[in-house]
């Protein structure tokens, strides 16, 4: 049996593949100020599961000490999270959030050696503020 760890690089491996394609085309999408009006207008629906990890690529992209090539990776995956337009519309009731959290975990695969406790830290802190 595979230990753990196996598995979940070779699933960061796979969505790591299908992510490339995705972020480049959402890269341009994204902005602060579109992140900030996404989160605002629908924390409560998107709720903590998406919300956290989209708040975590945010504050790793704003690190200087995170790489470049991390950062559009990072961008990307929060350009699809603000787009209006993606693969399941988020006003569908339960699954609207699905596409964008495979997304968001594609990319947190990716950025998982650049993010730091910090990182995580004003994530918790920003979610506590938004949902309570």
């Amino acid at each position: 049996m595979p230990d753990d760890k196996m598995t979940d690089s070779a699933r960061c491996t796979d969505q790591e593949a299908s992510l490339d394609d995705t972020t480049r085309a959402y890269q341009a999408e994204y902005s602060d100020r579109g992140f900030w009006r996404k989160v605002a207008q629908h924390a409560q629906k998107a709720g903590k599961a998406t919300l956290s990890p989209a708040l975590t690529l945010y504050y790793a992209a704003q690190d200087a000490d995170t790489p470049v090539w991390v950062k559009t990776t990072i961008y990307g995956a929060l350009g699809y999270f603000v787009s209006p337009i993606d693969a399941i519309p988020d006003v569908i009731p339960i699954t609207g959030y699905t596409d964008d959290m495979g997304v968001l975990a594609a990319a947190i695969c990716v950025a998982a050696a650049h993010i730091k406790p910090e990182h995580r830290h004003k994530a918790g802190q920003s979610l506590k503020r938004w949902l309570g």
